[in-house]
């Protein structure tokens, strides 16, 4: 690795940067394809950290390695063959082929931790079977550390974006990722979540009058083959389809129909289900033009959440919906993304930032995703300002949850799909709103008490309202006013 670092950088970077993203004079776009070819070859962990940082928030990487990280996410190189054999005669015996009526030794697909290959079952079922590069699982902690060494000597992230603390939750959900296992368990209990949400609209719907617009509508889980799974190989029906940015060059109608799939699934993952596949490769999403069916593949990124985290994050969701900053601000604070010791400027940006983010579920009738495909890009202007202000790095669920969030708006984009996003929205809100969940004076006050703070002779009202508390208590160094009579005492 140190050699490569050498390669592709050829010397030290200075830690010293007047911007927010820091600038490496050694980054050309010759040593980005560099560091591309070598993450290709280390696979596994290191590629898949490729695979992450690429669909993320292009304007936060240089754009050298913005472009070379697409081609880490397009693929991997493969197993020699006499190596996979090895692999599947140590997770299946020697006579692994007789379990099979045919196999296909050439990969349909290689990803970052395994390849895929067609196979077809002795009652004739076709199957797809994921094969796990050797050494892998063992390779994890060693390959984040090499990667992340040579993009830090690279000089490629921008202050303020707590990289430790990412990388950390990066290195648990990796490690879930090598345990096919997992994935298998995880696949299956989609499954049943589909199943069984479709079985009950079917039951208040039996003659199928309102099936266009059942929240089931268009979607496919592959069933899993239990018999031929391990901790490292994993197989499930083969599905057809195309990865859903092949889908954008379709016609409109399906471009859209696409895309408010898409959507309406993860609304359902997160607030329904409350189990998220949380990678938003294209290819983890296949459609079937002649079925109209959107198969979902490749769940060993999915993610459960705790009631509590999606309730207040659904009431988030619909506060950025409805340009509420108090409530924004209330339920980011109980969530994690701001202590309450920000400034006005950074309270601005987040609260700004989340309206941006809210605005298609705001919109009456259909949003364009092509038409305001600068989303993304208004975003990033904001958020440059909360790296520089920003007190607390986010909650762990919101690494993955964001980064499936940003995935969907952009595939969105990429499809130019027009999505009633407002009306999808409204009705997961109904169907996913619990009772009991609203506590919130109590937990202001618990908060106070906890922090020190003596809200007497902060807000003169007798009554404060949570309005007010908001403003003047819960986030003192914003409060502006005139209202406000003395300087709060809160500790740290």
């Amino acid at each position: 690795m140190s050699e490569v670092v050498s390669r592709a950088v050829g010397g030290e970077v200075s830690s010293s940067s007047s911007s927010s993203r820091p600038s490496s004079i050694f980054l050309t776009e010759r040593n980005a394809k560099i560091i591309a070819e070598e993450l290709c070859r280390m696979r596994g962990a290191a590629l898949k950290l490729g695979q992450m940082l690429s669909i993320q928030d292009e304007s936060l990487i240089p754009p050298e390695i913005t472009a070379a990280l697409e081609r880490v996410r397009q693929g991997a190189d493969v197993m020699p063959p006499e190596q996979l054999e090895a692999q599947l005669g140590e997770e299946f015996g020697l006579e692994w082929r007789s379990r099979l009526k045919e196999f296909d030794s050439r990969p349909m697909a290689a990803a970052s931790i395994g390849q895929v290959h067609r196979g077809t079952l002795h009652d004739g079922t076709v199957v797809a079977i994921k094969v796990q590069y050797p050494g892998v699982a063992q390779s994890i902690q060693s390959d984040i550390s090499n990667v992340m060494r040579l993009l830090r000597v690279a000089n490629v992230f921008p202050r303020g974006l707590y990289v430790d603390q990412a990388v950390a939750v990066a290195r648990k959900e990796l490690a879930m990722e090598c345990d096919y296992a997992y994935e298998a368990d995880a696949q299956e209990k989609f499954r049943r979540c589909l199943l069984a949400d479709r079985a009950r609209e079917e039951q208040n719907d039996p003659q199928g009058a309102a099936k266009n617009s059942w929240s089931t509508r268009g979607l496919s889980v592959p069933k899993v083959v239990r018999e031929l799974c391990t901790s490292k190989i994993l197989t499930t029906e083969l599905v057809p389809g195309v990865a859903i940015d092949k889908v954008g060059e379709m016609d409109q109608e399906t471009r859209d129909k696409v895309g408010e799939t898409l959507l309406r699934l993860t609304l359902k993952e997160l607030f329904e289900w409350r189990l998220m596949q949380t990678d938003p490769n294209w290819g983890n999403f296949l459609y079937d033009k002649s079925a109209e069916t959107l198969h979902l593949i490749d769940f060993g990124a999915a993610k459960e959440y705790p009631v509590e985290f999606v309730q207040h994050y659904l009431r988030m969701v619909k506060a950025c919906a409805d340009q509420d900053r108090h409530e924004v601000l209330l339920r980011s604070l109980r969530l994690g993304f701001l202590t309450g010791d920000e400034s006005k400027t950074m309270l601005d940006a987040h609260t700004q930032s989340g309206f941006i983010v809210g605005e298609p579920f705001g919109a009456p009738g259909v949003y364009d995703f092509g038409g305001n495909n600068s989303l993304t890009q208004r975003v990033s202007q904001l958020g440059t300002v909360m790296l520089r202000h920003r007190q607390t790095p986010p909650p762990e669920e919101a690494y993955s949850l964001h980064r499936k969030l940003s995935g969907a708006f952009l595939a969105c984009i990429k499809l130019r799909a027009r999505v009633r996003c407002r009306e999808l929205f409204e009705e997961t809100y109904a169907r996913a709103l619990l009772p009991g969940h609203d506590d919130d004076e109590q937990w202001i006050a618990t908060h106070l008490e906890q922090r020190g703070t003596d809200i007497a002779g902060i807000v003169t009202n007798a009554t404060p309202t949570k309005q007010s508390l908001i403003d003047h208590v819960l986030f003192p160094f914003a409060a502006t006013s005139t209202t406000t009579t003395t300087t709060t005492t809160s500790s740290s």
